[in-house]
Order: structure tokens, then sequence, then C-alpha cells
């Protein structure tokens, strides 16, 4: 292994040697031409149907490669919709989904994907569950009721819920001894107080609290065609597209009543400072957060464009300053999280102990400057190559197309978001950033955790801490 890693490193410093060199040999042209204008997402034809059971389905025809993407997504099924005693539970069940039916086990269902070109895997996020599935084009049926097997028949296999229970024992014993992990529990306990947004981590006794008939009864509560949207997207015309899923999940009918949509969260924390002791530890966890607004608010796209010139990249204020500027850390960064229900404005950076109180001095520097100083046309247009891009770039492939419809309707926004965002982030100004800066950058409002040695206390007095 220390030969690995010594032929790693020794290949990374020729590397960067190499490209400092070639730039220095490099000069640019002075008289560049300038950006072009973004181009706005190319919004192919979105197709819509509800069968007679409530299952919404969206079919996205697109050519290019020869393959169909499904995304089968559940509202109000995933993180916050778990028991405050086992949090982290909809993440199991999102895993044990595709790890047995009442036709397959585990092993028959990978081998049946990938005999079909594809995949199949779950995953929860904290608004819903969503299925996933794709496959080359001529498979595009068996993997249809592929699909839908595995969302209609899980059988819950009880060696499989060993097997996962004990791998996310492991795993959370190794995510424990993180630093960043305790941080993260801290500040969404220090945003969200009791609001199941604030329990998305799992905790040992959750963890071992899962059972086969829990997992049943959460299934049949979660996953129900009423609360569903099927994104269809690739080489597939629409009407074989909405033949395939009526065949296959039309006649899905279930009993009892739905889980409650989550209730938002009160917004109104009262800022609180939190410091975690890591006896030893070189460098202190910050976190620093507030709530903000959800996805649906009219503030989404200026805020999301705020937080992203402030620290939402390499070039943003705070990696500038707190990385390159002062030399307090690798990266520093904040970012907007938003859900249904709500959001929060998290900001992030390990930084060495003898400076930790001067690293919160910096941070909230910025978040002054943002909300009292304007922004440059520069860096404004910078900023909306950036977000715009990065958006452009990401929704380039049919499956992550469906998975941004899917996304964006489990956060209450509409299929014509899909095409808007672009457009809409263009239209944002100066002044709307400066008025988001003081709206939810004020230092006052903000929660502060600090995981690290017990040393670093005296630093952080001039912050709320004792």
């Amino acid at each position: 292994m220390i030969k690995i890693i010594s032929k790693t490193a020794l290949a990374l410093v020729i590397s960067a040697t190499l490209a400092a060199s070639v730039h220095a040999e490099i000069a640019l042209p002075k008289d560049l031409p300038a950006y072009a204008a973004d181009k706005p997402l190319p919004v192919p034809e979105i197709s819509k149907q509800t069968l007679d059971n409530g299952l919404t389905v969206w079919v996205v025809p697109r050519e290019g490669v020869p393959r169909v993407d499904y995304v089968l997504s559940f509202k109000d099924a995933g993180l916050a919709a778990d028991d405050a005693a086992m949090p982290g539970f909809a993440s199991t069940l999102a895993s044990m989904l595709s790890e047995g039916t009442k036709k397959r086990d585990s092993k028959d269902i990978a081998e049946t994907a990938q005999g079909y070109g594809g995949s199949v895997g779950a995953y929860a996020s904290n608004d819903g569950l969503t299925l996933v599935a794709n496959a080359v084009a001529s498979q595009a049926e068996p993997m249809m009721d592929l699909l839908s097997e595995i969302a209609r028949s899980p059988s819950f296999p009880e060696n499989e819920i060993v097997l996962t229970k004990a791998n996310a024992l492991q795993g959370l014993k190794a995510a424990e001894a993180q630093p960043g992990f305790r941080a993260e529990r801290a500040i969404l306990s220090a945003v969200y107080g009791e609001h199941p947004y604030a329990r998305t981590q799992a905790t040992e006794a959750g963890i071992n609290a899962v059972t086969q008939e829990k997992l049943k009864a959460a299934y049949a509560t979660r996953l129900r065609p009423d609360k569903a949207l099927l994104v269809i997207s690739g080489r597939i015309d629409k009407d074989n597209a909405f033949k395939l899923a009526k065949a296959a999940l039309g006649d899905w009918t279930v009993d009892g009543d739905a889980l409650a949509q989550t209730t938002p969260p009160s917004g109104k924390m009262k800022p609180t400072f939190v410091h975690l002791d890591r006896d030893g530890s070189v460098q202190s966890s910050v976190r620093i957060g507030r709530p903000a607004v959800s996805a649906t608010n009219p503030d989404y796209i200026a805020l999301r464009l705020t937080s992203t010139i402030l620290g939402g990249g390499f070039s943003s204020r705070l990696m500038q300053n707190l990385r390159e500027d002062k030399g307090y850390t690798y990266g520093a960064g904040v970012g907007y999280r938003a859900q249904s229900q709500g959001g929060a404005l998290i900001a992030s950076a390990d930084v060495r102990n003898e400076v930790t109180g001067a690293a919160l001095g910096e941070f909230f520097a910025e978040y002054k400057r943002i909300g009292s100083e304007a922004v440059s046309d520069d860096e404004m247009q910078m900023n909306k190559r950036y977000v715009a891009g990065g958006y452009l770039i990401s929704n380039q492939l049919q499956g992550a197309v469906a998975s941004t419809l899917a996304n964006n309707w489990l956060v209450g926004l509409p299929p014509e978001f899909l095409g808007e965002f672009v457009p809409k982030v263009r239209e944002v100004d100066a002044k709307q950033v400066q008025a988001m800066g003081r709206k939810y950058y004020d230092p006052k409002a903000q929660s502060i955790v600090v995981v690290g040695d017990q040393a670093v206390v005296e630093q952080l007095k001039d912050y709320g801490f004792k």
C-alpha cells in the first residue's frame, strides 16, 4: 500500500509540474472575443398522462443514445416521513427494494437488469423515494416490467436485511469518526429544531430497530401510485411509452390512507452556538447555518445565484478569501438547500485550530459585504455563466433530464421549470443579489457549530460561545 501511495503522489507531482510548465510557456491572446450568450436548455416536448389509479406519467422522447431511462418517484415517502426514533429509515427501505421480489432474489435482479443493458436502483431524499432504471432501447419493455416488479412486489428477505443492517452499522461507525458528520447533525438540529428535516442521519438504535415487518408496513404506506410520478426519457415514442407504463403499472392499486404531507418548519429558530469537543484535533470543523425558503418561493432563483457568488465554487468569495488570501483552509463554501417545505443555508470549512475565530470573522465579513455592496457586472456575469453552464452540462444526458424533472416534481416545481431555469438566472440583477444578502445572510441570524479541540473555545467568545 505504501508503494502504491508513493507512486500516486509522485505521478501527481509530475503532472502538476508539467501542467505548470506548459501553462508558463503558453501566452493567451490579449484580445480574446467576449463570451457568447448562454443558450437556453432545448426543452423537448413533455407528454403527460394520469392513469386511472392516479399515477402521473411524463414522457420525454429524445434522439441520440439508443437507451431508455425510467425514474419513478414517490412523494412524501422520503427521510422526512421517518419516525423520530428511526432517522434514515427511508434510505434503508429504498436500498432493500431491489434486494428481492416475490419472483427473484437480489442476484437475479441485478443479472436481469444487466442482461437488458442497464441497471436498477433506488434512493431516498428528504421529500421522496425514487427508483431508477435504464436499458437499451430494444429492451425497454422488459425493463419496464422489471421496474414494476421491484416497485410492486418487494419481498424484503431476512438475509438481505441482516446484511444491509451490518453494512449500515459499519458505515455509521466510520462516519461518526469524522468531525464533518457530527457537525452536519448539529447544524441541522440548530436550523430545523424538532422538524423531520433535522433527522436525516441514521443512528445505531434506528438501524438496529429495522425489521422485515417495519419495512413491509412502511412500503405499504409510502409506495403508492396515486402519490407517484413516472418519467420515461430516451429513444422511445410517446404512444409506446404510455402503453408500457399502463401495462406494467396501470392495474396497481393499494389500500389504506397515504402518509400526510410534511408540514413546513417554523423557519423561526433562534440562533444557537454549539461546540462539540474532539480532543486532540488539529482542525476545527465549522458550520454556519440558518433556515431558508422552499424551492417554490419567489426568492429561489435569486437566492441560489447569491449563494453561488458567496460560496458556490472555486472562484466564490469565501473560497478566495479563506483559502487563496488567508490560507486558513483547503475549501470554504455555502450551499442553499431547497426542499418542498423549507430550506437551509449552510456554510462549511475545516480550518486550523489557531485560526478558528479568525475564520468565523471572515465568513461574517463576506456575509455583511454581500448585503451591503453591489456585485460588479463582471462578477455577476461570471457567476451567471457558472450556474447556467453547470445546469446545461448536467442535463445533457436523457437520464439526467428524467431525474431533474422528477426531483423538481418532488419539491413542487412544474415540468416547465426545466427550460425556465437558465432564463430566470439571466434575469437576476445586482440589486436582487444585494437584497438576498441582506435578507438571508445577516450574521446575527446564523447558528454556529464548531467541532474541535476544547482549546479553540477561547477564540469563539465573541460569537456567542461560553
